[in-house]
């Protein structure tokens, strides 16, 4: 039972990722894959915070969040400045530079990772709650990213996405909307970090890698871009595939690498036969009719 309920929770987890993942470049267009360094942020905010100040989990995860934000505007600020592909190289430069200085940063854990971190909800009420507490938080998300989509950001989204020249042209601040959509996204990653941290009580640097942002852009590839159900659809497919493979008894020296192929080879295979994902989007910018056929 304990194993499922695990499941479960991975399942959310990356159904918060990969739908907040989906605001930013499906919705908005912007490019980074960096988007598990935002949620370390969060689970490293929200452990030490909770283990050496002795903050309340929930103050601890929520300011974990916050941190997420602030440091996703650090960097989307100077790059989206400059040019949209910069953020690409911006994001990915910070994620493995932040990467290699927690390796060495033994205050946190270094390169063995961080142990003991305070748990939420499990000794007082069970593993069982805390799954159901994941569960209602990545449906929030997902009803949020349906919300901002459906209403009139989402429209400032779209007509930036389409076209950035024209929708300056119209008055309107290309590099706000671009920061602050970037930002409440990596925001929502680094509250799917704390909840990961005080669930599993050990995070170490590597969790946080190329790997995992491979897995993020399979979901969202594969589930559909642009989408209600399609984050949900990749997280589940691409959460439940990699357990299959655990089966097999395979070391951990070829499963990882195993995993990282499959991603790849995945979002190569979509790109090409069915760059539209397992759900297809819907023309969402006309009015509450394109709303409503909205997946």
């Amino acid at each position: 039972m304990e194993y499922i309920v695990t499941i479960i929770i991975l399942v959310g987890l990356f159904v918060i990722l990969a739908a907040s993942f989906d605001l930013i470049i499906g919705y908005c267009g912007l490019i980074s894959i960096a988007h598990p360094i935002f949620y370390a942020i969060g689970a490293y905010t929200s452990a030490m915070l909770a283990k050496e100040a002795g903050v309340p989990v929930p103050v601890a995860m929520l300011i974990g969040a916050g941190a997420a934000f602030l440091a996703s505007i650090l960097v989307a600020l100077p790059s989206l400045r400059v040019s949209g592909d910069y953020l690409l190289i911006a994001s990915i430069g910070f994620q493995l530079g932040l990467i290699e200085l927690a390796k060495h940063f033994h205050e946190i854990g270094g390169a063995g990772g961080l142990t003991n971190i305070p748990p939420f909800l499990i000794r007082e009420v069970g593993r069982e709650a805390y799954a159901v507490l994941v569960v209602v938080i990545a449906a929030l998300t997902v009803y949020f990213v349906r919300w901002m989509a459906t209403g009139p950001y989402g429209r400032m989204m779209s007509a930036l996405r389409d076209d950035e020249l024209a929708f300056s042209m119209l008055g309107r601040n290309a590099i706000w909307v671009k920061v602050s959509v970037f930002g409440i996204g990596s925001a929502i990653a680094g509250l799917a970090g704390g909840l990961y941290a005080h669930y599993f009580r050990f995070i170490e640097p590597d969790q946080f890698g190329l790997l995992a942002s491979s897995a993020v852009l399979t979901m969202v590839v594969v589930g559909g871009m642009r989408t209600t159900w399609g984050p949900v659809v990749g997280a589940i497919v691409l959460q439940l595939l990699p357990q299959a493979i655990t089966f097999f008894g395979l070391p951990p020296s070829v499963l990882g690498p195993l995993q990282g192929i499959m991603f790849t080879g995945l979002v190569l295979v979509f790109m090409f036969m069915r760059p539209q994902g397992l759900i297809a989007a819907s023309d969402l910018w006309r009015g509450r009719e394109g709303a409503a056929r909205h997946d």
